[in-house]
């Protein structure tokens, strides 16, 4: 199952990913979980010790260079597309209870879009681990698709957008939903967070009527009294725990349905 999850900038995503992907693992399934947010925060809201000292592929130099030829911040100059990055998960993660994490970082220079050398290296990177792996990928994105492209989307499973109670995080989500239908991702579902009353689940529901709603995560201060402790927020919250795992039992149970002759 391959999961990309998306969203407004503080909706949640990184919290979504991180609970998802320690229910995945816990079920027994190995999971690759990426971060591929620049603000790379998915390592500490799984727990992994010392999350700083996770360095992100595109910060690599040396091993962008040997891979696509050319490295980073070089004007001008040619490079492959396609670089060897199968090896890549193996020696470029860190592992901990079954969840194998790998930081991305960032694909952009300034003025110069994403068409650079690390670009090429973590667009190869990112659509080998959807088409070709066969663990659970659980893709933790910035506010937008920058990281799927036509040639990947048929690997996504689900398209997840988080959304909280607010009318620009709603406008942001039907954003994102139309750039996603237009590269051809039609598998789309919303989840709403920070969920503090039925009036605001009501809100979401009403503001977007014609979305899939996997589930809505309740708010629980505990979980922001976890992060500023700098400890473990999976471990902060029964309550967003047990909504996550009915989104979980929704992911499962629609992949293993048949397909509608």
């Amino acid at each position: 199952m391959k999961i990309a999850i998306t969203g407004k900038g503080g909706v949640g995503k990184t919290l979504l990913s991180a609970f998802l992907s320690n229910t995945f693992a816990k079920s027994g399934f190995s999971v690759i979980a990426i971060d591929a947010d620049p603000d790379a925060n998915l390592a500490a809201t799984l727990g992994f010790p010392n999350p700083e000292s996770i360095v992100p592929i595109s910060e690599l130099e040396d091993l962008i260079e040997e891979r696509v030829g050319v490295r980073p911040g070089t004007s001008g100059a040619i490079f492959k597309l396609n670089p060897k990055v199968d090896d890549l998960p193996e020696n470029y993660s860190v592992k901990i209870d079954g969840i194998r994490l790998m930081a991305m970082g960032r694909i952009k220079r300034g003025g110069t879009g994403c068409y650079c050398p690390e670009g090429a290296l973590l667009q190869a990177l990112v659509s080998h681990l959807l088409v070709q792996r066969n663990e659970v990928v659980i893709l933790d994105m910035e506010a937008g698709i920058e990281h799927l492209s036509r040639g990947t989307t048929k690997a996504v499973d689900k398209l997840i957008i988080v959304v909280e109670p607010g009318r620009r995080s709603i406008e942001t989500a039907q954003t994102i939903g139309k750039l996603a239908r237009d590269i051809g991702v039609e598998n789309i579902s919303v989840v709403g967070n920070k969920i503090r009353s039925e009036g605001d689940k009501e809100f979401i529901i009403s503001s977007l009527p014609d979305a899939d709603f996997l589930g809505f995560i309740p708010y629980d201060p505990a979980i922001t009294e976890a992060d500023l402790a700098s400890l473990p927020v999976i471990e902060s919250s029964q309550d967003a725990a047990k909504e996550v795992k009915k989104i979980y039992d929704k992911l499962v149970s629609s992949i293993k349905q048949p397909s509608a002759k």
